[in-house]
């Protein structure tokens, strides 16, 4: 059960850090690109992001087992692309905050292209909030290879996961419940882990709560 538990545990991150950096990648993208260009750009953006949303990662998981197969490339698309209109709109939320400011009117004025301001100001000024969400969603996204691992479109044998433990281990409820116990608290721990390191990077990297400091 040890081995199983920390052989799962790589597939389980490798899952985790490649969905989250697709998602970090193409929302940052999409999101400053959305934040300095305005008008139409930013309309086709937010409502590509807002029809993302109606697939979730279970929906697509499914779509793209039924087209390519289970597997865990397969889980690794879906959750990563449901994550792409989350880190869409945080992007441009935080990156219009910056856009307002009197630096980058200076920036401007100086004759900087959007592009450059954009990668030298706006992009520095939001990677805080972007590091925090991508801690948060690496949680989520832990949870989410679980369910799929547990339905059977995740990782695949003879690769361990933590949710195909769960799912092989609901027939020996009674008999050995210890097998369903150690996974879930592998999880639960992993997904409390994670949202604490979040909640820690947050009050580290936020200007406001260190001045209060």
């Amino acid at each position: 059960m040890a081995s199983l538990l920390l052989a799962g545990a790589g597939s389980t991150l490798l899952v985790g850090v490649i969905a989250v950096g697709i998602g970090l990648v193409a929302g940052a993208g999409l999101g400053l690109l959305a934040a300095a260009r305005r008008g139409w750009v930013e309309e086709a953006v937010m409502r590509l992001a807002d029809f993302t949303f109606a697939f979730p990662a279970l929906l697509l998981a499914i779509m793209l087992a039924a087209v390519y197969g289970a597997g865990l490339v397969n889980a690794i698309i879906a959750i990563g692309i449901f994550y792409i209109p989350t880190f869409v709109r945080v992007t441009r939320a935080s990156a219009q905050a910056v856009w307002s400011r009197d630096f980058i009117l200076a920036a401007r004025a100086c004759g900087k292209s959007r592009w450059r301001i954009t990668w030298e100001h706006v992009l520095p000024n939001i990677a805080p909030v972007l590091i925090v969400q991508a801690t948060i969603q690496f949680a989520l996204a832990i949870l989410a290879e679980a369910a799929l691992s547990y339905l059977g479109l995740g990782t695949q044998p003879p690769e361990p996961s933590w949710g195909r433990m769960l799912s092989e281990a609901q027939t020996l409820m009674f008999q050995a419940p210890l097998l369903a116990v150690w996974p879930g608290v592998a999880i639960a721990l992993a997904v409390l882990g994670l949202n604490l390191l979040g909640d820690g990077l947050r009050d580290l990297l936020d200007p406001k709560l260190a001045r209060r400091r």
